[in-house]
């Protein structure tokens, strides 16, 4: 059984318990409670100069696009300084 969560991410009855999982393909990332993010594939774009004037002097501010490793779909965004840890997201059940 599935419950989506999200517009990305769904709750997954597995044999090792509840799993946050990916709602497009149903691929586990982790367990209920846990972060989800260090588990996904994870893109890095720099902002320099995207967003207009606002990013040009933004050396350091990156985009972070996570993604189902299973099936590439895409499941959240951030925007972070480049050395800082993700925006970690926990979902308990």
């Amino acid at each position: 059984m599935s419950a989506a969560f999200s517009g990305s991410l769904a709750i997954v009855d597995t044999d090792d318990g509840q799993m946050i999982a990916c709602q497009s393909c149903e691929r586990p990332l982790v367990a209920t409670g846990q972060p989800w993010k260090p588990n996904a594939a994870v893109k890095e774009l720099p902002m320099h100069g995207a967003g207009g004037g606002a990013y040009e002097s933004a050396d350091h501010v990156v985009l972070r696009q996570f993604y189902c490793p299973g099936c590439g779909a895409l499941l959240d965004t951030e925007t972070a300084m480049s050395d800082d840890p993700f925006l970690n997201d926990v979902i308990n059940v």
